[in-house]
């Protein structure tokens, strides 16, 4: 496990204050309701925009509409959006890991099918792994896929789906063969299913504030051609841990609660600070720092070609494990219990960070799989 202490070049410094310039002419304050980090909501027409301005697909090939630019490049944009809490949840998934993951195990005919309307904002994606009664044990799949006519007919639930009410496919990780000798990694296959076929059913799953982001997705004999198996049959489980350095290191999982910290420094905008709040701003801003750091070396590492999974899980279990204890630092310093519905932007998110918080060291893998990875990486 390493994490390379680095810096940003004079070309990397220019793309983050074109963002900056970006965010502050389409999302100027006031004009849209600010997110919680990746949390956001879908917004097609802001997806659009991103798309035209080239920070979508950054990362993509040049060749299915994307521009040949280094995965660092793509961390910068993605950096400042959340910081910014812009509506980045239509494009999300799609960009932060399916348009990589078809590029790399997919078919031409794959690549060509979904990575050009990806890298045009037109295309969201969700994720299909997580399942009832699973708990963080993901490869006890249930979800099961069996041959039918040029194709599959998938029968299974999934569950804590992201956004899948509001995108249009998802990858959904099944079991094509029964388990030998006990080993649930083999018999796993990754299959690329749209979210309006026949037989699919989509329920919200609302957070205790009624907003709806997770979903559970049911299966009912879905039939999914052999055109949409992603990669090779079977060899969905190294394939899904591939997956997983893109989920996992990247500034959504510290970022989150970075806007509630900035609302709450504009309510004393031109005042002096008390110690004690002194010293909540100087604790999260060190631990931004050194999480910017850590994540954005794993950013490194992928253009190198890299597999940092250990790493990435590590950035994962320390942020989103800071993101739920920056919430209770700064309610530790109030005089009163923020309402809902209320008018102060710093309230809301308050509010909502509260409310959704307890997911963020649960989406993405649970803090327990997350210190067994990277124990595992630190005795390799």
């Amino acid at each position: 496990m390493r994490f390379e202490p680095t810096e940003l070049t004079p070309e990397e410094a220019a793309l983050q204050t074109e963002v900056r310039e970006f965010t502050d002419r389409e999302l100027p304050r006031g004009s849209f309701e600010r997110a919680l980090g990746m949390g956001a909501d879908s917004d097609r027409a802001f997806s659009k925009k991103m798309a035209e301005a080239g920070y979508i697909g950054m990362a993509l090939p040049k060749q299915y509409g994307g521009h040949d630019r280094r995965a660092v490049d793509r961390f910068i944009v993605v950096e400042e959006l959340l910081r910014s809490g812009a509506p980045v949840g239509y494009h999300w998934v799609a960009d932060r890991q399916t348009g990589p993951v078809i590029t790399k195990f997919g078919t031409d005919e794959q690549r060509e099918r979904f990575l050009p309307k990806i890298c045009a904002g037109e295309l969201g994606f969700s994720i299909g792994m997580s399942e009832p009664d699973s708990g963080s044990d993901l490869a006890s799949v249930k979800t099961r896929a069996d041959r039918a006519e040029n194709g599959w007919l998938v029968s299974g639930t999934k569950i804590w789906t992201s956004n899948a009410h509001t995108n249009d496919w998802f990858i959904c990780l099944c079991r094509t063969s029964p388990m030998e000798d006990g080993n649930k990694h083999q018999g796993l296959s990754q299959l690329l299913i749209d979210l309006s076929s026949d037989g699919l059913e989509i329920n919200t799953i609302p957070f205790l504030d009624g907003t709806e982001h997770f979903t559970e997705v049911v299966l009912n004999e879905v039939y999914v051609p052999d055109e949409n198996v992603l990669g090779e049959v079977g060899m969905g489980w190294a394939q899904n841990t591939s997956e997983m350095a893109y989920e996992r290191g990247g500034p959504d999982r510290w970022l989150s609660t970075y806007g509630l910290v900035e609302e709450f420094l504009r309510l004393h905008e031109g005042q002096d600070i008390d110690d004690r709040t002194a010293a909540m701003l100087g604790d999260v801003t060190a631990r931004w720092h050194a999480l910017h750091n850590m994540s954005f070396s794993v950013a490194r590492m992928i253009d190198e070609a890299g597999a940092p999974s250990v790493e990435a899980a590590l950035v994962k279990e320390m942020g989103t494990r800071f993101e739920q204890e920056v919430v209770a630092q700064v309610q530790e310093l109030l005089d009163h219990e923020p309402a809902p519905g209320t008018e102060s932007q710093f309230e809301r998110l308050l509010v909502a960070a509260t409310l959704t918080g307890p997911s963020f060291t649960i989406r993405g893998g649970t803090i327990e799989i997350l210190r067994s990875v990277a124990s595992k990486g630190l005795n390799a």
